[in-house]
């Protein structure tokens, strides 16, 4: 069991904004998420892994392949109001699931 973050690069984020991001989906992803994926998940270690994706367009297509392999999964958009100057989608959770089910979408991204 895994959760992966797909972060945009083509944004530029500072680190401490861009961990924020990362937050924010790891947390809607969770909420979204069954009782039994989250135990199972917990004791697994909790493992999350932050991937890259070249821009919105890529984003977007990931988001469409773990919906149709029926993953939980959070697209996450920045209100604007610190780094952003208006709101701003940033990057998109995926999971927690199978490893196996994960790499079916995200297998060929680099770690961030």
């Amino acid at each position: 069991m895994k959760q992966v973050i797909l972060v945009r690069e083509d944004l530029g984020m500072p680190s401490g904004k861009l961990a924020a991001q990362c937050c924010h989906a790891s947390v809607e992803c969770v909420l979204k998420s069954k009782d039994e994926n989250i135990k199972e998940w917990k004791k697994e270690g909790m493992t999350k892994i932050i991937l890259g994706v070249k821009d919105l367009k890529h984003l977007t297509l990931k988001m469409n392949m773990a919906k149709s392999e029926g993953l939980v999964n959070a697209m996450i958009k920045d209100a604007g109001r610190t780094f952003f100057t208006e709101p701003t989608i940033t990057c998109l959770g995926i999971g927690p699931a199978a490893d196996e089910k994960i790499d079916k979408v995200t297998g060929n991204l680099k770690i961030l």
